[in-house]
């Protein structure tokens, strides 16, 4: 099927491509280190803008980290927190997928952290935004204008385990597919695919939340 003849489909990385590596990052690091769970996690909420956005470097996310939290040893945490960053089997059905629509993956992360997830499918995928590199984070509105450049059709269907996130795509035009941790969503998303040709002819067709 040629590219033109085929709808968008973006997908977030972490809950749908890849295991989210937050709470197990953190906990681990509680439980190892001896360090109260509760710290760790307003750490990370205190950084969180900064380092999805790409006003700190990767460098200076472990230089904070060490200097809030002393008797963390950072290069054992960066190989767990890279451990707990697996692939999920969607990520498999990429090469198929790809050759009924066009692939686009929008992410909050750190290219960094996730390059070992995307690199097998790089080549099956039209764009990649991820927010460490453009300076902005989902659900600010600013990073899906920009993902919008990168979409050749008006019928465009967008994937994401946070339903918060959901809302600014709908505002655009997208439909929306809220991901379960149990991947679920991958059977309504073969459904969605199979009748895209027909919700596509149609002028009148609303963008749509889909919750499976």
């Amino acid at each position: 099927m040629k590219s033109e003849d085929k709808f968008d489909l973006v997908l977030d990385i972490a809950g749908v491509l890849a295991t989210n590596f937050s709470p197990l990052f953190w906990r681990e690091l509680s439980i190892e280190y001896s360090i109260s769970y509760s710290d760790l996690i307003a750490f990370k909420k205190e950084i969180r803008d900064e380092l999805w956005t790409g006003k700190i470097t990767e460098n200076e996310f472990w230089h904070r980290l060490r200097k809030k939290f002393p008797t963390i040893e950072m290069e054992g945490a960066k190989i767990k927190l890279l451990s707990c960053i697996k692939p999920l089997p969607a990520i498999e059905q990429i090469p198929l997928l790809s050759e009924y629509v066009n692939i686009h993956l929008l992410s909050n992360h750190r290219r960094e952290w996730i390059e070992h997830i995307i690199s097998p499918v790089n080549h099956y995928l039209k764009s990649i935004i991820i927010s460490s590199d453009v300076g902005c984070c989902k659900p600010q509105a600013e990073i899906y204008l920009i993902a919008n450049t990168y979409v050749s059709h008006d019928h465009v269907l967008f994937v994401d385990d946070q339903e918060k996130n959901l809302k600014e795509a709908h505002n655009i035009g997208w439909n929306t597919l809220l991901a379960d941790e149990k991947g679920e969503w991958m059977n309504s998303l073969s459904t969605f695919v199979k009748n895209s040709s027909e919700i596509r002819r149609r002028d009148d067709y609303e963008s749509t939340t889909f919750r499976f």
